[in-house]
């Protein structure tokens, strides 16, 4: 695990935005594990990110997770411009349902917290926003369901490689 990413092997990436819930984090890290794709964790999160809550919330899936710390969005949007990454933010203030999204094999998906989402600038700054639709009244989907819903049809989409 790392903090000062250089350059990550092509691929899916799962990035959190300063993730709130441990669980929905550890849960979201096995989804990466089992499905072979990136993680990157912008801080600051709501919890205590150290290793050991990390290996505790991923249970003994952590091992076989690319996982990168970024220590805020700066660094993350640095580095994924360097690496000429398309940001797609997941986003219920989105208009374009994730199902008739035209996904790329080495696109980043970008998760909110869970209590706020990601502010304004971050919203502005990704490449594209898709949303899941949903029946009316309700307000979101748990992020670690949204994570596997889109990065099935990610998957779907680009090919599934082990």
């Amino acid at each position: 695990m790392s903090d000062l990413p250089t350059s990550l092997p092509a691929g899916l990436r799962i990035a959190l935005y300063q993730p709130d819930i441990p669980g929905n984090t550890g849960t979201i890290l096995r989804l990466a594990a089992c499905l072979g794709l990136g993680v990157d964790i912008i801080e600051p999160a709501g919890f205590d990110i150290s290793d050991r809550n990390l290996k505790r919330s991923g249970m003994d899936y952590l091992s076989a997770v690319t996982l990168v710390r970024h220590v805020n969005w700066q660094r993350f949007d640095d580095w994924r411009r360097s690496e000429s990454r398309r940001l797609v933010l997941a986003s219920t203030k989105a208009a374009h349902p994730y199902a008739d999204f035209e996904f790329r094999r080495d696109d980043i998906l970008l998760f909110g917290r869970e209590s706020a989402g990601v502010p304004d600038n971050v919203h502005e700054m990704a490449d594209a926003r898709i949303l899941i639709p949903m029946v009316a009244g309700q307000r979101s989907i748990n992020v670690a369901m949204s994570a596997a819903m889109i990065a099935g049809e990610a998957l779907r989409q680009t090919g599934f490689s082990e």
